[in-house]
């Protein structure tokens, strides 16, 4: 298991020991928007899911917080994503970016879910402070870094089901519990951007508030095995 911390927009910082993981998928609240996606990924073999929305289960230890994730090979990438964390007393709801061996999810998305951490910010908001105006939270995925950094998904939350569709299904299932973290599920990427990219970052900008969270993270290749 893994411990998180984040910074709240008071300065108060939270630690949370993550127990359970969970990924969700195709969870746009617009149907053309899950199909969009799901277009995406039969592109690169992946075979679409058979209810939707989907969750799936990960590591615990894969909920990080790092500026560097590791992979095999040149065919992963990042999601942009919000995350719920359920703590003692409170929900959180951060900046998340699930990143993906896209090699790997041919054979089975929660295989390749659990093959790259799931990068959440070290900065959060407590959900009872947005929740009335989260539709308008904007949504943003970036690939590389500087001169480089190119826009890759930009959406807002209004486009995803809700955090408290969420909590419900949490609750229906026993797991809405201290130490849960959820993942959103993600948007259609922009056509022609390159997502297999050297590095990913996400935002989230609360408009109301004129605050942004954000996370990033450099995406480094392994040496080459030996045998």
């Amino acid at each position: 298991m893994s411990t998180l911390h984040f910074t709240l927009p008071d300065g108060t910082v939270c630690a949370v020991e993550v127990t359970r993981l969970l990924n969700a998928g195709y969870a746009g609240r617009e149907q053309d928007e899950v199909q969009a996606h799901i277009a995406e990924l039969a592109e690169l073999g992946v075979p679409g899911p058979t209810t939707t929305p989907a969750l799936y289960p990960v590591s615990p230890y894969l909920a990080q917080q790092v500026d560097e994730v590791a992979v095999q090979h040149d065919r992963t990438s990042g999601e942009a994503e919000w995350a719920l964390v359920v703590t003692d007393d409170d929900v959180l709801l951060t900046a998340a970016c699930d990143h993906t061996d896209r090699a790997l999810e041919v054979h089975g998305v929660a295989w390749s879910k659990n093959a790259s951490p799931d990068v959440l910010g070290t900065r959060a908001w407590r959900l009872d402070d947005v929740r009335d105006h989260l539709d308008d939270i904007a949504l943003r995925g970036f690939v590389g870094t500087g001169d480089d950094r190119r826009l890759i998904q930009d959406s807002t939350l209004g486009a995803l089901l809700t955090p408290d569709y969420w909590l419900d299904v949490l609750a229906e299932r026993g797991l809405r519990e201290p130490g849960t973290v959820l993942i959103s599920g993600t948007v259609a990427m922009t056509p022609g951007v390159d997502q297999f990219a050297d590095a990913w970052s996400v935002e989230l900008h609360d408009p109301t508030t004129d605050d942004t969270i954000s996370v990033a993270y450099a995406v480094s290749p392994m040496p080459e095995s030996i045998g």
